[in-house]
């Protein structure tokens, strides 16, 4: 019995091996007439097709005064349109047993559907009525306007939101990057038809998105069903925006006072973009500062010796065109400061003293061991491609990710370390019982 466990589990290794993900992905790539990218993965396993679309239609693209408009409209995309009632497009998905789903991000708003093969041109024609036909009828705008303010509303009383909103706007002062996706409540109540009509028209467009299939279908038949279906999306002016690059706010002490008794707790500051040169040493490098879960140092200080939090962890998150650092933690409202100091000081000693070579190696055989389970079904597939193709990776990324992290060495995870790990430049929000967290 052990002796066939051990064969099922070079087995298992074998078949997630990079070499073998790729070729079992064996993604393709197109550029349609209209501009739209397509990128599929032919997965005959079962008798399905996903798609994943995004659209550089974010709130970033939100004027002063508009907050919320990206969002608003990309949450009315399936409610009507102008052959359908919002009724009719929901009896639809359900009658052919569909998923469908729209959201909005900074950067991007996506529209994911999943369905069987058999229904895939029933699909296809509610996916090219919603990008080319929505109505926006007035009714349903106020409806998605009254739930988009209870969930403004109800942010407003979670200490975790609450930490990240002011970490946000500390951060990025004056810039959409500081702004909540959702907008506020005046401003989401201000929205008008007309501005969601515009946007709709300026942004959702063919040459500014990316549509990666993943399924039952051939490149070839995808390639041909989009431009019958997709035929009245037309191209809209070639893309001539200015790449944002908004200034970073200085460091800052933000109390926020709520009667709770977890203090929530925010340290950070700026990062870097996605496509930075340094990006994978700082992933290395983020995996054993906080982001290694119960092996990182953050927990390991101030959970595991210190009992004085159960979730403690960092990240580095990457965009297109901004990063941010974050130290994210809940503890007793009376322990928060000793929490924030320990954290200082594993910053600053991973920053002093480097990593061990112990480290290392099981942070880099985690990061190239696990990265093929994030690819386990078509959903997770069809994002993947897309991401890929938005931040200009390669469709051969696959093959090289393991070769990046095993690239990087001791002295780079300190070099990245010292370079952007930055105590002088630390924004820190503590949202708590500001009496008993007693913070000087």
């Amino acid at each position: 019995m052990t002796k066939r466990i051990a064969i099922f589990l070079i087995l298992l290794l074998l078949a997630l091996s990079p070499a073998s993900l790729e070729a079992r992905l064996a993604a393709e790539r197109s550029v349609l007439k209209n501009g739209l990218v397509l990128l599929t993965s032919e997965q005959g396993a079962l008798p399905m097709v996903t798609f994943n679309l995004l659209v550089r239609a974010g709130s970033r693209h939100d004027s002063q005064g508009k907050e919320g408009l990206a969002n608003l409209t990309s949450r009315l995309l399936t409610y009507g349109t102008k052959k359908k009632t919002a009724l009719e497009i929901s009896e639809m998905v359900d009658f052919i047993g569909a998923e469908l789903s729209t959201g909005s991000g900074e950067e991007l708003a996506t529209i994911s559907m999943t369905l069987l093969k058999k229904h895939l041109p029933i699909g296809l024609e509610l996916l090219a009525g919603i990008l080319t036909e929505a109505a926006f009828p007035q009714e349903e705008i106020g409806r998605q306007k009254q739930q988009v303010i209870a969930s403004i509303r109800g942010k407003q009383e979670d200490p975790g939101e609450i930490a990240q909103m002011a970490f946000m706007r500390a951060l990025y002062p004056k810039s959409p990057y500081g702004r909540p996706v959702e907008g506020t409540e005046n401003s989401v109540t201000g929205i008008e038809r007309s501005s969601v009509l515009d946007f709709y028209e300026r942004y959702y467009r063919p040459n500014r998105a990316i549509l990666a299939v993943v399924g039952d279908v051939s490149h070839q038949e995808m390639v041909a069903a989009l431009t019958q279906a997709f035929k009245d999306w037309k191209m809209g002016p070639s893309d001539s925006e200015v790449s944002p690059h908004p200034s970073p706010g200085a460091a800052e002490f933000i109390r926020v006072n709520k009667s709770i008794t977890q203090a929530n707790i925010i340290i950070g500051h700026e990062g870097v973009p996605r496509g930075h040169p340094d990006y994978y040493a700082i992933q290395v490098m983020n995996y054993i500062l906080g982001g290694g879960g119960f092996t990182s140092r953050l927990m390991e200080e101030i959970r595991n010796q210190r009992g004085l939090a159960y979730s403690v962890y960092s990240l580095f998150y990457g965009d297109k065109y901004v990063g941010t650092f974050q130290a994210t933690m809940q503890t007793k409202n009376e322990s928060a400061g000793e929490a924030i100091r320990i954290a200082k000081e594993e910053i600053r000693r991973i920053r002093d003293d480097g990593v061990t070579a112990e480290e290392l190696e099981a942070t880099q055989s985690y990061l190239t061991g696990s990265f093929p389970l994030r690819l386990d079904t078509n959903r997770r597939i069809a994002g993947f491609l897309a991401q890929i193709e938005y931040f200009e990776l390669g469709l051969d990324y696959v093959e090289r990710y393991p070769d990046l992290i095993r690239a990087v060495s001791r002295a780079d995870v300190q070099r990245v370390a010292q370079s952007y790990l930055r105590p002088e430049k630390l924004i820190v929000v503590v949202v708590a019982d500001q009496a008993k967290a007693a913070l000087k």
